[in-house]
């Protein structure tokens, strides 16, 4: 840490770290600094210019405040602190000027502009510049990019402020972008006119400041005060991204990142950002009851005695999906004990232990990945399973941390030590393990390692090594739904083949990623018309993510609140409520009326689930070590773009399925 120093910004002193650019200061003494192209997550450009400030008793001209550093500054002549001056007349002009230059080019596109609204130019020429222009020639133009199907490019407002080319190649990995040519011929371009291929990459549209990267689906939909904002969580993956849904009407119109230093710092994947086209299609918006083999339309009355007359003295087992609440499994839970059945969350097969929360959660937070100085990842692939996880890890590796990998050699867009794709690997890595003295070591675990027949072998084996190693584990999980439910206890001794076996009816809250055999009367209470509903004999509709309030429990066991953006459409009712209106039918009334009591009765078992947004101290439970078999490990998620049935629902993520796979095929010859 560096020695803290005074210094005076406008008359006012305060005390800052000295490896602290000015800009920084200036922002910890409340004194708003015009800037374009510095952004606190990306290396420092200092190409714009906006940020100027004058230093007393410095150089004669304006510096640039984000490239400055406060321990660079010269004491006064008596050794006072030194002074920087953020409203001078000096400063005034500066950027006024540079204003001017940045506008000489730049487009009248404002009532066209899809940034119009919320543009930094725009904002920033209102505050900071002049009212005309001496610039009588004409402006000169570019060529658009075609960066796919996200991002729309208009090069023509780019002011080069270069934050894309950093983002693409800092944080996501990649290096097809860059600035070319001097003067008035630099232009931002692609390397050979590549398209981006990166599942982060419409991170970049936040973060141009003009409306140069905007984005392509949302194109003249809407403007921005026209829009509904509501802060929520993502259930796209079980990271629990902090989101922010903008719904006009009943429709969501976008998906923007909110800053959480702790989960997804304010970085989204494309999946999150781009999946809304997929809540207004296939959607379940009335209940349906099969009648001679074919689903008819049922009203919500007919729906819930049918439900219930085929519960009514059969063995009934649940099932819970990947998105679905907290409090719907809840309650679900407790109907199906209720009728002397049991409820399991693990559909995948996933070998995760019920009650010992360090073998299906972990110790370690997200957050820990920042300081690690040794990373292993066992069976996961995080360019598909968490995106915005491995931008992290990425940030750690740049800043010198080592990662090791078991399981599938792939480029994760940093330098990894590749130990070994199998099993045998991973025991022999315990065997020869030994502590690192002083250093954070970070293991992770993926689910393409727990699911298979020996997951419980292997997990044995990954907390082992994180003993022997000193270090701290985390489960990475895939299924948004996954941690919550296990925290309430919604598994089946045996895991899921003992919960169906024999079972009469199957009440299926939301999972999709499964086949169910035939035999069983399936009651599906679900979103959209996926590979459940067209299993269920029964179908009531429930309300998706956006749609309803819910906890959810994220992949390092912190407790989220999801707040609810719009309605569902249709007939379609709240998961719990609908769960709380069948009980009633069945007689065996659950017993809250409201989401609150509900929430109530849920904290009363499950203490932590109150405590929103706060990471719980798991005890360490090691489990006995046994030996896996001897096989390689493989990642979970086939295909990035198509893991729920909102994402496979969105016409635009079967074109990105669609691209990728088409990226993955070897080219022939003559290409």
């Amino acid at each position: 840490m560096s020695d803290l120093k005074k210094i005076v910004i406008d008359g006012k002193e305060i005390e800052v770290d000295g490896a602290m650019t000015l800009i920084q200061a200036c922002e910890e003494a409340g004194i708003e600094v015009p800037r374009f192209c510095y952004h606190e997550r990306l290396s420092i450009a200092g190409n714009c210019r906006m940020c100027l400030v004058e230093v007393v008793g410095g150089p004669p001209k304006p510096a640039a405040s984000c490239a400055m550093q406060v321990k660079d500054l010269r004491p006064g002549p008596e050794g006072q602190p030194p002074v920087v001056k953020t409203n001078s007349p000096m400063v005034k002009k500066a950027r006024e000027g540079v204003m001017e230059f940045l506008l000489i080019n730049h487009p009248l596109d404002c009532p066209i502009c899809d940034q119009g609204g919320e543009c930094d130019l725009q904002d920033q020429a209102m505050a900071y510049g002049v009212d005309f222009s001496r610039y009588r020639e004409p402006k000169r133009a570019a060529t658009e990019l075609n960066l796919g199907p996200l991002v729309e490019t208009h090069m023509t407002r780019c002011i080069s402020c270069t934050r894309c080319v950093r983002f693409t190649s800092e944080v996501a990995g990649i290096t097809q972008m860059g600035q070319t040519g001097r003067g008035e011929d630099s232009e931002i371009t692609s390397y050979l006119n590549q398209t981006l291929q990166s599942n982060l990459q419409g991170n970049i549209i936040d973060l141009c400041p003009v409306g140069a990267l905007v984005s392509k689906p949302y194109a003249f939909t809407a403007r921005p005060w026209e829009l509904t904002k509501t802060e929520t969580i993502d259930v796209m993956d079980a990271m629990g991204a902090n989101i922010r849904v903008d719904t006009k009407g009943r429709e969501v119109m976008r998906i923007l990142p909110r800053n959480h230093d702790g989960v997804n710092e304010e970085w989204i994947s494309d999946k999150t950002r781009f999946v809304w086209d997929g809540l207004r299609r296939q959607r379940l918006d009335k209940p349906y009851v099969r009648v001679d083999g074919k689903l008819k339309p049922a009203s919500w009355g007919e729906a819930l005695s049918a439900a219930a007359a085929a519960m009514q003295g059969k063995k009934v087992a649940g099932l819970v999906g990947d998105l679905v609440p907290v409090e719907a499994v809840f309650a679900l839970k407790q109907l199906v004990e209720s009728l002397g059945g049991s409820v399991e969350c693990r559909t995948d097969g996933a070998k995760l232990p019920a009650g010992n929360r360090s073998g299906y959660v972990g110790t370690a937070a997200i957050e820990d990945i920042d300081a690690a100085d040794h990373v292993v990842l066992v069976g996961t692939n995080l360019r598909t399973e968490a995106p915005v996880l491995n931008a992290r890890i990425r940030q750690a590796w740049i800043n010198g941390a080592e990662v090791s990998v078991i399981g599938e050699d792939i480029d994760l867009t940093y330098d990894t030590d590749h130990l070994g794709t199998g099993r045998d690997t991973l025991v022999q890595l315990v065997a020869d393990a030994e502590t690192l003295d002083g250093k954070n070591v970070v293991v992770i675990v993926g689910q393409g390692a727990l699911t298979e027949a020996d997951g419980e072998a292997v997990l044995s084996q990954v907390m082992a090594l994180t003993e022997k190693m000193g270090g701290k584990m985390l489960v990475l999980h895939t299924a948004a739904a996954r941690v919550g439910a296990l925290d309430i206890g919604a598994v089946t001794e045996g895991g899921l083949k003992a919960a169906v076996e024999g079972a009469e009816v199957i009440y299926n809250l939301g999972a999709d990623e499964l086949d169910i055999d035939p035999g069983a009367v399936v009651i599906y209470q679900g979103s959209h018309g996926d590979r459940g509903a067209h299993r269920a004999d029964i179908i009531l509709p429930g309300a998706a993510y956006t749609e309803e309030q819910g906890l959810f429990v994220n992949t390092e066991g912190r407790p989220q609140l999801a707040l609810r953006a719009g309605f569902a459409p249709g007939e379609a009712k709240e998961n719990w409520a609908i769960l709380r209106a069948l009980s009633a039918e069945l007689g065996k009334t659950l017993p809250y009326d409201s989401l609150a009591q509900l929430r109530q009765a849920l904290v009363a078992e499950v203490p932590h689930l109150k405590q929103i947004d706060a990471v719980p101290e798991n005890d360490w439970q090691p489990l006995p070590v046994k030996a896996p078999a001897s096989a390689d490990f493989r990642s979970s998620t086939a295909d990035f773009y198509l893991t729920n049935p909102i994402a496979r629902a969105s016409s635009l993520m079967a074109e990105l399925s669609a691209m990728a796979q088409g990226r993955g095929e070897t080219p022939i010859a003559a290409e």
